[in-house]
């Protein structure tokens, strides 16, 4: 494991916080033309192809004011019906979400591109409203190291002083991460233990079992956006819901696929039957592809169930694949699709990344990039493809305990080489941000609904949300 760096000002090196592609890659003019337009503009053009839409609300949810989470990602599907419907539909919402080593410089010349973005307009905020004066400052992470060390080397750069790049694994008996009456300390290569007054945390694996759910330490994010949706897809598919009901009203939807929450494992099987005999099961608290089971006959069923899991409530899913074989839903059949096809004729499933980040007065795009599966995507079942081969498109591979691998060859930037594949336009970016806005707001004001008026955790209310015994075990509410 990593021992707790210290990274001085003038630390940030592009080799050492961008893919090898991306150093070498100049950015999609259509991209660029997306990032440079602004929440009125953006507005102007998804009311002007939706006109059913009250741009009131609309720029209600664009212009939110987040209290957790202001910083997160959206992964969407390009998804179509058979009637030529298309939409942006999000798979989840992501409390951490990775992207700045896979994104071509806005400006060349601004070498920390989104990097430096990011932490002075999201985090320097957040850091002058912290309750602590007196400490340091940190990023702390279980993964993704190469992004990290860019948040930290602009981090370090923009305030002018030396910030802890401070490792906190899960697996860790003795990590050098500690809290003690709601303050974060880290532990310095000299051994000393100094406060944090405030931390970028890309802690992702079972964040809310070793940071407390109140923290004095400013965080972006905390914990609570994770449990509240940004790292549980059950209470997120609850967020979302509760948000469409608000909206509906105003032309305003989160596009999911069709989900049913809070489903024991022996309920499985009919769920499934009911989505006919084809659909994704997930544990909802893992991430990075992990803990996502693609169901598309009765032998792939049985192996689900023969297994042990480590919670009690799972959510289920309606399967996007190929027109086929995918899932009919009650809203219809929606289908992939699908990258340009290739020289060999041969198309691939991919989705898109979209991070945003609340600035001084809007949510705004950061980051965008695409994956593609690892095998085309095919007509029919048969043969020896792994449906997840055809459908899973997260590049994390984890090779052992706290341990990721990455399969960049996979990664689809937004270059002029890469964009063009995904065959998508500009209207597509921009009903992804509008998609990856409203969810975000959706999880934050779950997580605002979480606390009394006091603010105090209101923990009966969580589990009547998430009655799972095993994830309420592992909850630091101090």
């Amino acid at each position: 494991m990593k021992d707790v760096e210290v990274i001085a000002p003038g630390s940030f090196e592009p080799v050492r916080h961008y893919y090898t592609r991306v150093l070498n890659a100049t950015i999609h003019p259509m991209v660029k033309s997306f990032l440079s337009l602004g929440p009125d503009r953006l507005a102007t053009r998804f009311c002007h192809l939706n006109p059913r839409v009250d741009r009131d609300a609309l720029e209600e949810i664009l212009y939110y004011e987040p209290k957790f989470l202001r910083w997160a990602g959206a992964d969407l599907f390009s998804v179509t019906t058979a009637a030529g419907l298309r939409r942006m539909v999000v798979i989840e919402t992501n409390s951490c979400p990775s992207g700045q080593k896979s994104m071509p410089l806005f400006s060349d010349h601004e070498e920390d591109g989104g990097y430096g973005t990011l932490i002075s307009e999201a985090f320097a905020p957040l850091l002058r409203a912290s309750k602590i004066k007196d400490g340091e400052l940190a990023v702390v992470y279980d993964k993704n190291y190469m992004e990290n060390s860019g948040y930290a080397a602009a981090m370090a750069d923009h305030f002018q002083c030396d910030v802890l790049l401070a490792p906190f694994y899960n697996s860790d008996n003795d990590p050098p991460v500690k809290y003690d009456d709601g303050v974060m300390y880290v532990r310095k290569p000299s051994g000393e233990w100094t406060p944090i007054k405030a931390a970028f945390r890309y802690v992702t694996q079972k964040p809310w079992n070793r940071i407390p759910i109140y923290s004095k330490t400013a965080l972006l994010n905390p914990v609570v956006a994770c449990i509240a949706g940004g790292r549980n897809k059950m209470v997120a598919a609850m967020a979302y819901e509760i948000f469409n009901a608000q909206y509906g009203g105003s032309g305003l939807t989160i596009h999911i696929p069709e989900t049913v929450r809070d489903v024991q494992k022996e309920e499985i099987p009919f769920v499934v039957q009911k989505f006919g005999g084809h659909a994704v099961i997930k544990i909802p608290y893992s991430n990075a592809g992990q803990g996502v089971f693609i169901v598309t006959d009765s032998n792939q069923l049985e192996e689900f169930m023969a297994r042990d899991y480590p919670y009690n409530c799972f959510i289920v899913q309606s399967l996007i694949g190929n027109y086929e074989w995918s899932s009919d839903g009650t809203v219809g059949k929606f289908y992939h699709v699908g990258t340009v096809p290739n020289k060999r004729n041969e198309l691939y499933v991919a989705d898109l990344r979209m991070m945003v980040y609340r600035g001084e007065q809007s949510f705004r795009p950061i980051a965008v990039y695409g994956r593609r599966a690892r095998t085309p995507l095919r007509n029919d079942l048969n043969g020896d493809t792994a449906p997840w081969d055809m459908l899973g498109t997260n590049l994390s591979i984890k090779t052992g305990t706290d341990s990721w691998d990455t399969e960049s060859s996979r990664l689809i930037m937004m270059d002029r080489k890469d964009f063009n594949s995904l065959g998508i336009g500009l209207d597509d970016l921009i009903m992804g941000y509008v998609q990856t806005v409203m969810a975000v707001c959706a999880v934050d004001k779950m997580a605002c609904s979480l606390f009394t008026s006091k603010g105090k955790f209101r923990t009966k209310a969580f589990m009547s949300l998430n009655d799972d015994p095993p994830l309420l075990e592992e909850l630091r509410v101090e």
